[in-house]
């Protein structure tokens, strides 16, 4: 890490955290988690039965996002649609438990608010089942969306895109966005689920994965030179500043305009446990935060793949903090 970012400069990064402000767009969602254990098989079919024990919510999604930049002390404000449902009144509750603004957040009667919901036992993920609606939002909620992100554009200091596939992410938004913040210098950082890349063209930094990577550039990846092939593909091709490409216990592959390759390890004390359910959201989250706070692309993915590091170790949509940040240091 040292040959990337400084102890003393990665710690004035994270001491710039609590003044710094994020706007994140996207894909709302609930990620619920029901915890038990596995003793036998169901006589009715070879699968076996969970005992539930316990059960959490959870913010996901582009709401995980948000989380990850609250729980380092970042201020966050965020955009995106839910249904008029159950769920989405307890996600509006916990946003305002923790003082977030939800002005930003617009309620379509016809579709769920997005619930994704884990059986795990035993530490492993036994079944997920989805409940969502991937149809495009209402041009109405398009145009609200646009005017919030007007009414908090002179606050922030770094806005993330969250495309979760399920629906806000649409070229008419993006268009909207780039014309909202053109003149501005604020930075967009993007999380693509889409295989379209030109529909985030032009923006600074985009984090696929490398599955993602390969399918956006139709490069299948067989081994670290179809990365560097796949990154400088994509760079040119939809004229980002940088992109960051994440390779779970690989690490990242940061490329920059100036032909620069930066390789970040994964953290060695991380690859023993590895539940990567919302690490992508740390990632974005920590980058966002990190290039609000004064940092280079360079320095914010270092610190993004320490953060990512300490979530894959706790099950779950999890979160880190400035003081577990300061420890792996």
């Amino acid at each position: 890490m040292n040959k990337i970012v400084n102890k003393k400069r990665a710690l004035e990064i994270i001491g710039n955290f609590s003044r710094s402000k994020v706007l994140v767009v996207g894909d709302i969602m609930v990620d619920h988690f029901m915890w038990g254990k596995v003793s036998r098989i169901s006589p009715e079919a070879p699968v076996p039965v969970v005992e539930v024990q316990s059960d959490d919510l959870m913010l996901g999604g582009c709401a995980n996002v948000l989380n990850n930049i609250f729980a380092l002390g970042g201020k966050v404000y965020v955009t995106g649609v839910i249904g008029s449902d159950t769920m989405g009144e307890r996600l509006l509750g916990e946003l305002r438990k923790r003082h977030i603004d939800t002005d930003g957040i617009l309620v379509e009667a016809k579709r769920p608010t997005t619930l994704k919901t884990r059986i795990v036992a035993h530490s492993q993920q036994v079944v997920r089942f989805d409940r969502e609606s991937r149809v495009p939002i209402e041009s109405n909620s398009i145009e609200k969306i646009r005017e919030y992100i007007k009414s908090v554009m002179d606050e922030v200091g770094a806005i993330v895109i969250s495309d979760y596939n399920k629906g806000v992410i649409t070229m008419p938004l993006l268009n909207d966005i780039r014309k909202v913040i053109s003149g501005k210098g604020i930075p967009v950082c993007v999380d693509p689920k889409q295989n379209d890349f030109s529909l985030y063209q032009d923006f600074d930094i985009i984090t696929p994965n490398h599955h993602e990577a390969g399918r956006a550039a139709g490069i299948e990846i067989m081994d670290g030179r179809d990365i560097v092939r796949i990154g400088r593909r994509l760079l040119d091709q939809f004229n980002f500043k940088a992109l960051l490409i994440t390779r779970g216990e690989e690490g990242m592959n940061l490329f920059e305009k100036d032909g620069k390759i930066t390789h970040t390890a994964f953290p060695a004390q991380a690859r023993e446990v590895f539940d990567v359910t919302g690490a992508g959201d740390t990632v974005i989250g920590v980058l966002a935060l990190c290039i609000a706070s004064g940092a280079s692309f360079k320095e914010a993915a270092a610190l993004a793949n320490y953060a990512a590091g300490i979530v894959v170790g706790k099950v779950g949509t999890a979160t880190t903090s400035q003081d577990e940040l300061r420890e792996v240091l």
